[in-house]
């Protein structure tokens, strides 16, 4: 049984047992409310609620969300919770998630073990709480600090939710804690929902819903959640339950919430395709980091907030200390950020800094981090496999090169993988697992594991160049290029993208990361003859006639002045209509939904090819890829989540279309051809 009650003398205790995380199944739900009905009729002196393991209860089973909900109903069981005659305790000894915290505010008194985390995680997934949360935390902790978690999801550790008010108390053994508790003290509490409404408080109202149009834009879940709070304020218990529960319910099924359970489930499929390798991944107890800048010092940081020693290369004294300088910096980041003192000077231990590879220990894998050129890489490997064990890693955090030629200058280039992390690599959850030709099996599951350990998101990408993310975005800037050409300004397509859901504009983009590198690496494509012969990009013009390099030099695709918000550069107006005109373009007007339209199918037409050809294992991973490292909206699910709202006979139909305009550019991906008459999704490709 997945609930079952024991008697501890007069004392009942009601342990849920549903590994690993307790999640409110249908069939849990089912024996909670048997073994509530047999707690009632016990006879008990206090009743106690705890999970089995390790967690609490982590939340409702989103798989199940899909189908419609099935009885009994948590509102139904809290109900019964709250009318059991005896006092009832939480004893939260883990997580206390969504339906789990809201089980523990229908008790009458919480206690939590010191590693328990609690909150309502609900809007991640699209929807609201469900079951009274909107309505119960606000009367106990009060409207500001329950907009500070529901809307945005966050959750909170015990020290946290003891000083809010959340918990009653922190103690090693709850169940033991809670048996210690004099009745009478517990049974004259009134309950969360007989409680009246809190005070209203509309200047932190007003303010969540600032921060929520910032933080969370284009998602409805945070506003209909504040809205839910500032009801329990204005309308009774019942009333404003019942509001909540209709909330919940109508967001379930939206496109919204569909979307970020796929993303949601793509995480959780990422994260466990470390069991997949049947070769024992290595222990990585120390490692080297080739490059102590910005990219470099971050990894380094990354690996040493996981327990692992790191020693990192520079060139030179100089480099050695600007390379500890930037890890001091993190350090005191971390530390501004709650860290303690103590594990602060800990971790500084963990780093080293030479100049050179003649002093390096025998570490277990090396990462270079230096610049994106081939012979620079080629030395620093060779540098490598000289100084290391020959069973260590060696990783390149290449964003383009080719791993195979890398690889192929190894004595063993089985060793070879690419780790490319993104910046900055201490704070970005992605990292791009590429596998060269060569790379052995307890390597791959050597960096799977490493993803896992360093707390990310790891995606298996072959080799090409731009692997999978950065060769999307190629195909991205090529599209948006064109629509300069044709007729569109950068402020437009910059505004078009952010109202699609994207933090940033390409340009906004570009000009941030600096003009300079999109051009090295246009011109690398062009000696290697990958580079499009037909494409025009007004960037070089900005690069090699007007030095524009972007914000580094005060002007890019827009003009920067100290203190001021970027401004529509006429002088690059001005380039792009020259362009245009040398090229032979008629310019014309055209819509957002046109630019968002031809942005997002030149990016579907590249995945389809990185998918044909194996770059990609499945649909799901370019997703992630493009939602953690590119900025694509997580509420859209993904660029190829995203893209099956239209058939595949839609697609072929549109790229036919977009074909006809500009053979050159456009042609009709066979991955559409066959979807479209095997009348099959990319869902379908995910397995």
């Amino acid at each position: 049984m997945p609930v079952h009650v024991r008697m501890n003398g007069p004392t009942a205790v009601l342990v849920v047992d549903n590994a690993p995380l307790n999640l409110l199944s249908a069939a849990l739900r089912h024996a909670l409310s048997q073994a509530l009905a047999e707690v009632a009729r016990s006879g008990a002196d206090r009743v106690i609620l705890i999970g089995a393991g390790k967690a609490f209860v982590a939340g409702a089973d989103a798989r199940e969300f899909d189908a419609p909900p099935q009885p009994p109903h948590l509102p139904d069981l809290l109900d019964a919770i709250e009318s059991l005659p005896m006092p009832t305790f939480a004893a939260i000894n883990g997580a206390a998630l969504g339906g789990g915290l809201e089980i523990a505010l229908a008790c009458r008194y919480r206690i939590a073990a010191p590693k328990a985390t609690l909150g309502l995680p609900e809007t991640v997934l699209g929807v609201v709480p469900g079951s009274g949360g909107t309505q119960r935390l606000p009367r106990l902790i009060g409207v500001a600090a329950a907009l500070d978690m529901i809307p945005q999801g966050r959750v909170v550790g015990t020290a946290e939710a003891e000083k809010l008010g959340l918990i009653d108390e922190i103690a090693d053994d709850p169940v033991a804690a809670a048996m210690s508790v004099p009745l009478d003290t517990v049974m004259d509490r009134m309950l969360l929902s007989q409680r009246p409404g809190p005070a209203p408080d509309d200047a932190s109202l007003a303010a969540a819903r600032r921060q929520m149009a910032r933080r969370m834009a284009g998602q409805t879940a945070p506003q209909r959640a504040i809205d839910l709070i500032e009801a329990s304020t204005k309308q009774d218990f019942a009333t404003a339950v019942a509001r909540e529960r209709e909330t919940f319910l109508a967001l379930r099924g939206s496109d919204e919430a569909k979307a970020l359970r796929h993303i949601f489930f793509a995480e959780r499929g990422a994260t466990a395709r470390m069991h997949d390798f049947k070769d024992a991944a290595i222990d990585i107890r120390s490692a080297v980091v080739v490059g102590g800048g910005n990219m470099g010092s971050a990894i380094a940081f990354a690996l040493g907030r996981a327990s692992i020693r790191v020693s990192v290369v520079e060139t030179d004294e100089a480099g050695r200390a600007r390379a500890r300088g930037n890890i001091q910096r993190l350090i005191e980041q971390s530390v501004q950020r709650g860290l303690s003192p103590t594990d602060a000077a800990e971790l500084a231990q963990r780093f080293d800094f030479t100049t050179g590879y003649d002093e390096l220990p025998p570490a277990e894998l090396a990462i270079e981090a230096v610049v994106e050129d081939m012979d620079v890489k080629d030395r620093v490997f060779a540098s490598l496999e000289a100084a290391l064990p020959p069973e260590a890693i060696l990783a390149t955090n290449t964003s383009y090169l080719d791993i195979n030629r890398m690889a192929a200058r190894l004595r063993q280039p089985g060793r070879m993988v690419g780790l490319h992390f993104f910046s900055p690599a201490h704070i970005m959850k992605l990292l791009e697992i590429v596998r060269a030709d060569a790379t052995g099996p307890a390597v791959l599951a050597t960096a799977f594991g490493l993803a896992r350990r360093l707390g990310k998101i790891p995606v298996a990408a072959g080799v090409c160049d731009g692997f999978i993310g950065n060769r999307i975005l190629s195909r991205y800037r090529r599209a948006t290029n064109m629509l300069l050409l044709e007729g569109a300004t950068p402020r437009q397509i910059d505004l078009a993208m952010r109202a699609f859901g994207y933090p940033m504009g390409p340009y906004e983009a570009q000009d941030l990361s600096g003009l300079d590198i999109a051009y090295a690496n246009r011109q690398r494509l062009r000696r290697e003859g990958q580079w499009p012969s037909h494409t025009i990009d007004v960037g070089d013009v900005l690069v090699e006639d007007m030095k524009r390099l972007g914000r580094k030099s005060s002007a890019g695709w827009y003009d920067y002045a100290e203190g001021s918000e970027p401004a529509v550069s006429s002088e690059v107006e001005a380039a792009v209509a020259a362009a245009a005109e040398r090229a032979g373009f008629a310019r014309r007007s055209m819509t957002d939904e046109v630019i968002q339209s031809e942005a997002i199918a030149a990016m579907v037409a590249e995945a389809c090819d990185i998918l044909d050809e194996g770059i990609a294992a499945r649909p799901s991973d370019i997703d992630l890829v493009l939602v953690h490292g590119y900025g694509f909206p997580r509420w859209r699910g993904g660029l190829m989540h995203s893209a099956d709202r239209l058939s595949g006979a839609e697609w072929k139909q549109r790229f036919a279309e977009l074909a006809r305009r500009n053979p050159r550019e456009w042609h009709i991906p066979p991955l559409i051809e066959r979807l479209a008459s095997q009348g099959r999704s990319f869902a379908d490709l995910n397995g």
